[in-house]
């Protein structure tokens, strides 16, 4: 009987001492790391802002583009924003729909057949959401092939649009995991810059 409330009682006790290291010390150690001035852009969701200081969407999560003067992101069950630009709503998520689901089929045939339309090769990523549905980027061959579609509504040459794309492409996660890739965001916002410095 003894033997059993000993191991009943350090069983308490285990369980208090993970609950406070996962449920209050670890969360509070996490939340001063973020309060870092190095991690204060990534702690506050990497908001990115215009020049006027209004936020324009996240650089960690999909926007939605529809506009030919804009880079078309990766599809996603969600939409994330409404209009012309991108502006965080809050709203995020991912499909749940098997491979074999006609809507699925659906989404992605009439996806493709939207891009043939722009004279731009349907690319996996451009047809096909990410797994988790939240994907800020496309690939650089994506990219590349909506260059001349986005040249021509911007009146600009492709070789600028071109020096923008690989300005806004990061290379492979720690140099070998991965594929380099392009932040739709970025790069669609710094369209709109050089329009400006065009004026």
């Amino acid at each position: 009987m003894v033997f059993k409330l000993r191991g009943i009682a350090r069983a308490i006790r285990v369980s208090l001492i993970l609950w406070l290291l996962t449920a209050i010390i670890y969360p509070l150690f996490i939340l001063l790391i973020a309060q870092i001035p190095l991690f204060q852009y990534q702690a506050k969701g990497s908001i990115i802002l215009d020049l006027n200081s209004e936020p324009i969407g996240s650089a960690l999560i999909g926007q939605t583009f529809t506009s030919e003067e804009y880079f078309h992101s990766r599809p996603s069950s969600v939409l994330y924003s409404q209009g012309k630009r991108a502006t965080p709503t809050g709203i995020s998520g991912s499909s749940n729909l098997a491979p074999s689901n006609p809507k699925l089929i659906n989404r992605i045939v009439e996806t493709a057949n939207e891009l043939q339309e722009e004279n731009v090769e349907p690319t996996p990523d451009l047809i096909y959401t990410s797994g988790s549905g939240l994907d800020p980027h496309i690939s650089l061959e994506s990219a590349k092939e909506q260059s001349e579609r986005v040249a021509s509504a911007r009146n600009l040459r492709t070789d600028q649009i071109y020096r923008l794309i690989f300005k806004y492409t990061e290379g492979r996660f720690l140099k070998i995991f991965g594929e380099p890739r392009v932040n739709v965001l970025r790069l669609n916002y710094a369209l709109d810059l050089q329009e400006i410095n065009r004026r």
